[in-house]
């Protein structure tokens, strides 16, 4: 069974061009590795300019898998250097019933 998340990133000064460009691939490069399925991902942005995206991993094994492997691991030092990962609750959309986002 597949597993939905949210992931957000919130980029570092200067980098933000950088990270948009990383998020557009991301679902694309877990999909050639085997770990996301085709389901769309929704990409918006917060009130900050923190990126959320929101897309389904085949299952949490796949989770798992990614950590290990290579290609996605790359890609995800990429991430690191342009942003950091933080919960979604750090966002000041998430203290509302019906948040709110920019589209991407």
């Amino acid at each position: 069974m597949g597993k939905i998340v949210i992931a957000t990133y919130k980029p570092k000064p200067g980098k933000g061009k950088i990270l948009d460009r990383l998020v557009k691939n991301h679902v694309k490069v877990l999909r050639n590795q085997g770990l996301a399925t085709l389901r769309p991902p929704m990409i918006m942005k917060s009130a900050d300019g923190t990126v959320v995206e929101v897309f389904e991993w085949i299952s949490k094994k796949a989770i798992e898998e990614a950590k290990e492997n290579k290609d996605v691991q790359e890609y995800w030092q990429q991430y690191r250097e342009v942003c950091d990962i933080i919960p979604v609750s750090d966002l000041i959309e998430a203290n509302t019933s019906f948040s709110e986002f920019n589209p991407f």
